[in-house]
């Protein structure tokens, strides 16, 4: 089919490479490139050594980026508008609350008022839905009108007993082609006549934002415990990383279990493990809710391109600890799923053209049994491409 005019004016695309060039909140220092025909990259290379000796460069920030632990909502919040701009471009951690994914609100409230007329990626993409709905309704339409049209011409006509040419597909096909090509890609405007004007406000007027970062508690601690990036404050006190991750399993439960009762499998202990391991592979990884998974993998994030796999967390009791009748019957409830499970689940990840991932996380045996808190991860891919 004829691909369709595009003559109005598209709003500019941001410039995701240069937003996002970096994958981490982390700034690397590598060494100049060895090249063996020339012997001066020997003393380059020799020179960055010396000077990162006496004033070795940090990977960090200034200061440590700053959290607040929200106990009611089980993750934590970041307010600074500096650190939630970093830690948005800068590896895609955390969704604004007022918003799908980006925290923009305050991009969006300014451009509702007139204030700016640059687009957010939000708003970028609902644009481009907006167009693509409206072209296939035109579409469709002008098909129908098409085919009734052929219809009549064929009620008026003599058969194909009196020599007359029936009306073939290809003919209706050139008729859909010819009235598809004169159709013009809708742009979403916000000044279209139909809607309400934006109210006059001053450009001077200073829009107080609304909006705060969410992070979940596998974000949060990664960003504390693995890169040394965020510091998580509880009760206006800085909370330690071992305070931290009891905290996180405490509230992976609910209602909150006290310290005494939490066990290796708690669920933060899974996800988290499940999510440091992506992470550390160089996947994006958010969460899943809505595609019946606990994770989905970008190869570089949201903005780029859709995410290729869902993730579902499963714990893995393979160790001699819970081979016992008693422990090995409440561990079969857990990681026990029914193919009707999987194939619900794999049926979901078929229609959104994801492929599904089982990451099994291997439970060790509590510390006092002589077992270690960290566990090991397995995965396989489940779906109709990966087999």
């Amino acid at each position: 089919m004829a691909t369709p005019n595009t003559d109005k004016k598209r709003h500019p695309r941001p410039n995701y490479n240069k937003l996002h060039a970096h994958p981490l909140p982390l700034t690397t220092h590598p060494l100049p490139a060895f090249l063996p025909h020339n012997p001066l990259s020997l003393l380059r290379i020799a020179y960055a050594l010396l000077s990162e000796l006496f004033t070795q460069p940090s990977s960090h920030a200034g200061a440590l980026y700053t959290g607040h632990f929200s106990p009611e909502t089980r993750s934590v919040h970041i307010t600074d508008p500096k650190t939630i701009r970093a830690l948005w471009e800068q590896g895609f951690f955390g969704k604004g609350t007022l918003s799908r994914s980006e925290p923009a609100w305050l991009e969006r409230e300014k451009r509702r008022r007139g204030l700016t007329a640059a687009l957010t990626s939000e708003e970028y993409t609902q644009q481009r839905r907006e167009e693509r709905l409206k072209f296939k309704q035109e579409r469709a339409r002008l098909q129908r009108e098409a085919l009734e049209d052929q219809l009549r011409k064929e009620e008026g006509t003599p058969g194909p007993t009196s020599g007359a040419p029936e009306a073939g597909p290809e003919e209706v096909e050139q008729l859909v082609e010819q009235a598809s090509s004169e159709i013009a890609v809708p742009v979403a405007d916000d000044q279209d006549a139909t809607k309400a004007a934006p109210p006059k406000v001053s450009q001077d007027m200073v829009i107080q934002d609304e909006e705060h970062l969410q992070l979940t508690l596998e974000e949060a601690f990664f960003l504390s415990y693995g890169l040394g990036a965020l510091q998580i404050l509880h009760n206006d006190l800085p909370l330690s990383n071992t305070s931290l991750l009891t905290l996180c399993r405490q509230h992976s439960h609910f209602p909150p279990l006290p310290p005494s009762c939490l066990r290796p499998d708690d669920p933060f202990l899974l996800s988290y493990a499940t999510y440091h391991h992506f992470r550390s592979l160089g996947w994006v990884v958010r969460p899943a809710l809505k595609f019946a998974g606990d994770f989905m993998l970008y190869a570089r994030g949201p903005v780029f391109a859709h995410a290729e796999f869902v993730v579902v967390v499963l714990p893995s009791y393979s160790h001699e600890y819970w081979k016992t009748e008693e422990r090995r019957r409440e561990c079969k409830r857990k990681e026990e799923r029914s193919w009707w499970w999987l194939h619900c689940v794999n049926r979901v990840q078929g229609h959104v053209f994801k492929s599904l991932v089982l990451a099994f996380v291997e439970v060790p045996p509590p510390l006092a049994d002589g077992g270690e808190m960290g566990g090991g991860v397995g995965w396989g891919v489940v779906g109709e491409v990966s087999g």
